[in-house]
C-alpha cells in the first residue's frame, strides 16, 4: 500500500508508527467506544492499514516500533491468520466494526482494553506477553480456545454479550494455557464460559464476576488445572458452575457467593481434586450441589449455604470447618439425593474425631444407623427400634444401665412385698429380693436366689417378663458393645 492511499488519519498512524508512538483520537476522557459508529472520517482508520503496517510497516533505526491507538474507529476486518506480528498491538476505547480474526496468529502483545468488538476470532493464537482486554466489550462471542498466553489474560470489568442466536459459548478458553493469570474480576457475561481443559499456572480470579446462562451453563471449567487459587468470591452465577475433574491445589474461594440453578444442578464439582473448598456467608445454593468423588483437603461449609439437594457419595475431606454441632452437619447428609450413603456418615465422623470430639462423632454413627434403619424391612426396622431405645446401639451404654437399674427396682419391690415360696424349705438360702431380681435379669450371673424359689400368680408372670427382658438387654448390649469395638 502506497502512503498516498492514506486519509489523514491513516497517515497519522503510518507516521507514528516506526516510533512506537501514541495516537489518540479522543476528543474527551469519557467518550463512549460504543458510540463510534458515529465518529466520522477524521479518526476512522481501514483494518486494511492496520494489517499492512503489522506485517510490512516502516521501520527507523533506533526505534521500536508499535502499533499504540486509541479511539479510533476501524472499518474492515483485521485478518492476521497464521501470521507473524512482531510488534505490539494495542488499540484501547476503538469501536471495531468487524471480528477481528486472529487464529493461529503469533503476537508480541495484544492490548484491545475500553474497546468495543463485535467479537474476536483468535483460535490458537500465540502471545509472549500479556493479552488484555480490560473493561473490553464484545456483542458476540471471544474465541481463545488453545490460545497459549506467555503473561496473563486480563479480563477485569469486562463484558461479552452473545446474540440469543449464537451458537457456543459466548467466551471460549478450552484448552488454554496460560503462564501466568486469568485475572477477571468484575467480568459480565452473558451466555457460557468455557474453561474446558485449560491451564492457568497461576490464579483464576473471579472475583465479583457475574456469569448469567439462564438455564445453561454458566462456567463450563472441566478438568481446569490451576497452579494455585479460583478466587470466585461474591460471584453471582446464574446456571451451573461445573468443575468436574479440576485440579486446585490452592483455595475454591466461592465465599458470599450467589449460586443459582432452580431445579437443576448448580454446582458440580464431581471428582476434583482441590487444597480448600470456601463455600461460605453466601446465599442459599438454588439448585443441586454434586461433589461426589472429590477430594477436598479442607472443606469451609456453611449449613445455612446447602441446597436441599446434595450428592455427597464418596467424598473425602480431611477437616470440616468452621466446626458446629453434629446436628447441624447431620441434615445435609439425610438430604442426599443418593439415599443412604454410609461413606459420607463415616467421614463426618471422621471429621469430628480429628478434632477430639468423640461425642459428636457417636452423634454421627447413632444417625447413621436410625438412617440405615428406615431402609431394612418391618423385622430389621423392629430389632433396630430396640437397640436404639435400650442402649442407642452402642453409643449410648448408659442406656442400658440405667435399663437394669430401673428393672432392678421394679423387680426387688415386688418381690420384696411377696416374698416367692421356696421350693425346698429346709434348703433354701435366706430370701434377699435384689439378688433374686439381678438372678432373673442376668442369664450368666447366678447368686443361686431363683432356683431356690418359685413365685406364683402374677409375680411368676413379672419373673418371666424380668427374665425374657434380662435376655433381650444382655443381647442389644453385646451387639451394640462388638459393632463399637469393631469400628475401633
Amino acid at each position: 500500500m502506497e502512503i498516498d492511499d492514506l486519509t489523514p488519519a491513516e497517515a497519522r498512524v503510518w507516521r507514528a508508527f516506526p516510533r512506537g508512538e501514541l495516537v489518540d483520537f479522543r476528543t474527551a476522557d469519557d467518550e463512549d467506544p460504543a458510540e463510534g459508529a458515529d465518529w466520522g472520517p477524521e479518526r476512522t482508520v481501514r483494518a486494511s492499514v492496520l494489517r499492512t503496517l503489522l506485517l510490512d510497516g516502516p521501520r527507523e533505526n533506533g526505534e521500536i516500533p508499535s502499533l499504540d491507538l486509541s479511539g479510533a474507529r476501524i472499518t474492515g476486518s483485521l485478518r492476521l491468520q497464521y501470521a507473524a506480528v512482531e510488534v505490539p498491538v494495542r488499540l484501547k476505547n476503538c469501536h471495531v466494526e468487524q471480528v477481528p480474526r486472529l487464529y493461529g496468529c503469533r503476537l508480541r502483545e495484544l492490548n484491545l482494553s475500553e474497546s468495543v468488538l463485535p467479537g474476536l476470532v483468535a483460535h490458537a493464537v500465540r502471545v509472549d506477553g500479556v493479552l488484555r482486554m480490560t473493561r473490553t466489550r464484545c456483542h458476540g462471542t471471544v474465541r481463545l480456545a488453545g490460545a497459549e498466553i506467555a503473561g496473563s489474560l486480563y479480563l477485569e470489568g469486562a463484558r461479552f454479550h452473545a446474540a440469543p442466536d449464537t451458537e457456543g459459548p459466548v467466551l471460549q478458553l478450552n484448552q488454554a494455557v496460560l503462564r501466568a493469570d486469568l485475572w477477571a474480576p468484575g467480568l459480565r457475561t452473558h451466555g457460557t464460559t468455557r474453561l474446558t481443559g485449560a491451564g492457568v499456572a497461576g490464579q483464576v480470579n473471579l472475583r465479583d464476576a457475574v456469569l448469567d446462562a439462564g438455564g445453561g451453563t454458566a462456567l463450563d471449567a472441566q478438568n481446569l488445572v490451576v497452579g494455585t487459587n479460583v478466587t470466585a468470591g461474591c460471584l453471582r452465577a446464574r446456571g451451573l458452575l461445573d468443575l468436574r475433574g479440576a485440579r486446585v491445589p490452592g483455595t475454591l474461594d466461592l465465599a458470599h457467593a450467589s449460586l443459582s440453578r432452580p431445579g437443576d444442578v448448580a454446582l458440580r464439582a464431581t471428582s476434583s481434586v482441590i487444597g480448600e473448598l470456601w463455600l461460605f456467608a453466601g446465599e442459599r445454593i438454588e439448585g443441586a450441589l454434586r461433589l461426589r468423588r472429590a477430594r477436598i483437603d479442607s472443606l469451609s461449609l456453611d449449613p445455612e449455604m446447602l441446597p436441599d439437594e446434595v450428592y455427597l457419595n464418596d467424598l473425602s475431606y480431611t477437616a470440616l470447618v468452621p466446626h458446629h454441632p453434629a446436628e447441624r452437619r447431620l441434615p445435609m447428609l439425610e438430604r442426599d439425593g443418593d439415599g443412604y450413603v454410609p461413606y459420607a456418615y463415616e467421614q463426618l465422623t471422621a471429621a469430628y474425631r480429628r478434632t477430639g470430639d468423640d461425642d459428636a462423632a457417636r452423634r454421627v454413627q447413632l444417625a447413621k444407623q436410625r438412617r440405615h434403619r428406615r431402609t431394612l424391612p418391618w423385622y430389621g426396622r423392629a430389632w433396630g427400634c430396640l437397640q436404639d431405645v435400650t442402649v442407642g446401639y452402642g453409643f449410648r451404654p448408659m442406656r442400658a444401665l440405667a435399663w437394669l437399674l430401673t428393672l432392678l427396682a421394679i423387680g426387688s419391690a415386688a418381690f420384696g412385698l411377696e416374698h416367692p415360696a421356696a421350693l425346698k424349705p429346709s434348703e433354701a438360702p435366706p430370701f434377699n429380693p435384689v439378688f433374686y431380681t439381678l438372678d432373673l435379669l442376668l442369664p450368666i450371673i447366678s447368686f443361686g436366689q431363683e432356683t431356690a424359689f418359685a413365685p406364683r400368680a402374677g409375680y411368676q408372670w413379672l419373673a418371666y417378663l424380668l427374665t425374657v427382658t434380662g435376655w433381650v438387654l444382655a443381647t442389644t448390649v453385646v451387639t451394640g458393645v462388638t459393632r463399637t469395638v469393631s469400628r475401633q
